[in-house]
């Protein structure tokens, strides 16, 4: 660990509080706006822990998470994309909470929190079985192609947990026009994993092999 790295994920960290509690409760009119602050509690909660947990145990997979910086054009696009996505839906969150527009059942938004938290406990497995995990389509200096475990079930088990992890957000914030925005996901994802796939039967090898091995992209018998 280095100072550098902590300065950075601390201040990222922060960024992304200020940011989504802007986001929320800016729209909402108010800070009694409670939706908003159960997102936030289950969303920086456990990612602060998880950012303490590999700062200590695994920095370089920190380091290597906290650069988000696309070298290609096409994943550039995707992630602006879904940049766009979420200030978008969480904004009509808060709008819609502050007019009543379509208000979720508390039990929706309960479903929804601890659909959520499965998907944290998911994606905290993928980091652990996925030493080369990144932010960004990139191959690394020793990557080798990882087939066991979830990946041995998909081949994207990280972009299925961001799948549960963002349909949850909206409903945890009992926003059913947010969940429609929301609902661009799946289709943002699909063409990033497209172009991650063509990138990786390139560059790393024993990729194309692990496709026959493991037929499934996202969904296990679906896609």
């Amino acid at each position: 660990m280095t100072v550098k790295l902590f300065l950075g994920a601390i201040f990222k960290f922060a960024v992304g509080v200020v940011l989504t509690g802007a986001l929320l409760f800016l729209p909402a009119g108010t800070f009694a706006y409670m939706n908003g602050w159960l997102l936030m509690g289950l969303l920086f909660v456990p990612m602060f822990c998880a950012g303490i947990v590999m700062m200590i145990k695994k920095p370089k997979l920190l380091e290597s998470r906290l650069n988000a910086k696309e070298k290609q054009r096409e994943q550039g696009l995707v992630v602006k994309l879904s940049g766009l996505m979420f200030f978008a839906g969480f904004i009509v969150a808060g709008l819609d909470f502050r007019f009543g527009w379509l208000v979720l059942p508390k039990g929706v938004v309960i479903g929804a929190g601890v659909v959520f938290l499965l998907a944290y406990l998911l994606y905290a497995e993928v980091l652990r079985e996925n030493a080369y995990l990144s932010r960004t389509i990139e191959v690394q200096q020793g990557q080798t192609v990882i087939d066991t475990g979830l990946y041995g079930i998909v081949r994207h088990p990280m972009y299925f947990a961001t799948l549960l992890l963002f349909l949850a957000m909206p409903l945890v914030l009992g926003s059913v026009f947010s969940f429609i925005i929301f609902l661009a996901y799946p289709f943002v994802i699909a063409g990033r994993i497209k172009h991650e796939e063509d990138f990786l039967s390139k560059e790393l090898k024993g990729y194309k092999e692990y496709k026959q091995k493991v037929k499934y992209r996202l969904l296990p018998f679906i896609w």
